[in-house]
């Protein structure tokens, strides 16, 4: 907000001058004198100052005004504050990673300080003029107290390992945080996955989605009822209030109206859980995909026969179906020029780099051609029956087969017309690229596919208007590209190219997806 748009308060403002608000800690006075703004400083970012005032909160151009009172930051040296809080996933490794590849991209030296066991903070200094530019400050615990920071004006951005929740998107509206849920308010920084593990000294290599909620459940108690050895499962689980103990309950055990066993050793940390399967030959429990180390990974196996392996393409592509994004949200306020600056190299291919090296699973798209992605024909004929033709098969060769996948996929959330959060995404990120000439003179088809629920006729319809609805999405968000250069097309093939059996909602979900696929 500039001083032209509070100078029709003047008088009021006079008014505020003898009254009991000269306690409050900041005068904002203007060049020329000619008005003050009086109240309590909530911020600076070295442009603008975030004021509380009788009037609600104001953003003042600070260019334009001076500032008088014990709040006031020192213009000279001034040093932005930036906190963030949640997940200690992505406080561990992740965001510290980041930020050092920035410094170095911008010309920073980055001093980390641990302070206590969820504390530390980064100092970064101008390497040119030896000045400190930027405090970032961190507390790594979970996604949970990460939005209670957020709201109680304890932090700037939010680390977590799930999306915000509806108690805490109306808290945030209530507060004045605006819409957390907005394109501009949260970002998927990073992918990540619900991954079953056991000890590599158990036999089990595969498990089905439903046998591993059951297992959480307590419903199945004995390995040998998996083809295991007869022996008690010992089971272990995330916490509750981790984003990773969340994503369980919510990928995992909500689909079919079960909850994690009382029985179950609880975990803070995931590195502990995974710690006390590896050395534990019938344990049992779930950990990140990044934070795997030792401990066998299980393939998701259906009654059909087809599996599920998380890996990073898989993950990338939602093709695995327990895909966990992470998120990082922000309010509706401004950041300081360094936080925001920090924010935009998130998404750059910089940081792609950096996530990789990390561990975790970036986002960068990738092109896959027909012989590097496994089963996926192969399936494709075995599915083949009545309603699924040679000749569509044919026609689905002849049109994909001079083509690539992108990593770069879409689904929908259950039951729901819009998409999932990691598809979201996606639509950002495939726009960016188109905007920046990344497909000119390239040919890109939006391919629909559904599950086989249905009639396939009816399935076609439905797959091809989904593939419709991304391509339209995409186009209202690169409103920059040049028509001619670029040819985004759609086609569909229904329930032609099953990834995973259609026995469950996680198999389905698997399969109802678009796919882009490039020329």
């Amino acid at each position: 907000m500039t001083l032209r748009r509070v100078a029709v308060a003047a008088a009021l403002l006079f008014f505020l001058a003898n009254s009991p608000v000269q306690a409050q800690d900041v005068t904002l006075t203007s060049r020329d004198g000619r008005t003050e703004i009086m109240g309590t400083l909530l911020g600076y970012d070295g442009e603008f100052y975030r004021l509380e005032t009788l009037f609600g909160e104001l953003t003042i151009d600070g260019s334009g005004v001076r500032c008088e009172g014990p709040g006031c930051p020192n213009l000279q040296d001034y040093v932005a504050e930036i906190a963030l809080s949640g997940s200690a996933t992505m406080g561990a490794v992740l965001m510290p990673a980041l930020l050092e590849g920035f410094a170095q991209r911008n010309g920073y030296t980055a001093t980390r300080e641990d302070l206590d066991n969820t504390h530390f903070r980064y100092e970064l200094t101008d390497t040119r003029s030896g000045k400190t530019a930027a405090r970032f400050s961190f507390r790594v615990t979970t996604s949970d107290e990460g939005f209670a920071d957020l709201l109680a004006e304890e932090a700037d951005i939010v680390m977590s390992l799930r999306e915000i929740r509806e108690d805490e998107i109306a808290r945030a509206r209530e507060a004045g945080m605006g819409d957390l849920t907005a394109q501009n308010r949260s970002r998927v920084v990073a992918l990540d996955a619900v991954v079953p593990i056991v000890s590599p000294q158990n036999p089990i290599q595969a498990m089905s989605p439903l046998d591993v909620a059951r297992v959480y459940a307590g419903q199945i108690t004995n390995w040998s009822a998996l083809g295991g050895p007869d022996a008690p499962i010992a089971l272990h689980a995330p916490s509750s209030v981790t984003g990773l103990g969340q994503a369980t309950e919510d990928q995992i055990l909500r689909p079919v109206n079960l909850r994690i066993s009382d029985n179950a050793t609880r975990h803070m940390q995931g590195y502990d859980l995974v710690k006390a399967v590896v050395t534990d030959p019938f344990a049992f429990g779930v950990a990140s995909y990044a934070e795997i180390g030792a401990a066998q990974p299980l393939v998701l196996k259906g009654a059909c026969g087809r599996v599920l392996r998380a890996a990073r393409r898989t993950i990338k592509t939602e093709d695995y179906p327990l895909t966990a994004p992470m998120f990082l949200y922000t309010p509706a306020r401004r950041l300081p020029k360094v936080a925001r600056a920090f924010l935009a190299f998130t998404r750059s291919g910089e940081a792609q780099n950096v996530i990789r090296r990390s561990g975790f699973v970036d986002q960068a798209a990738e092109e896959v051609p027909i012989d590097q992605q496994g089963d996926r024909f192969a399936n494709a004929i075995a599915a083949a029956g009545p309603e699924t033709s040679l000749a569509e098969l044919q026609r689905m060769v002849d049109r994909l087969g001079p083509m690539k996948r992108l990593t770069t996929s879409f689904r929908f959330e259950a039951g729901a017309t819009r998409l999932d959060a990691q598809s979201r995404a996606n639509l950002m990120q495939l726009a960016r690229a188109l905007e920046q000439g990344r497909y000119d003179v390239r040919r890109l088809y939006f391919i629909g596919f559904s599950d086989g629920d249905g009639p396939a006729e009816r399935n076609r319809q439905i797959a091809l208007t989904r593939a419709e609805t991304v391509r339209d999405e995409v186009l209202s968000l690169a409103q920059t590209i040049d028509p001619a250069q670029v040819d985004l097309a759609v086609d569909a093939f229904g329930e032609a190219l099953p990834l995973a059996c259609d026995d469950s909602a996680w198999g389905r979900q698997a399969n109802r997806r678009v796919e882009v696929w490039v020329r």
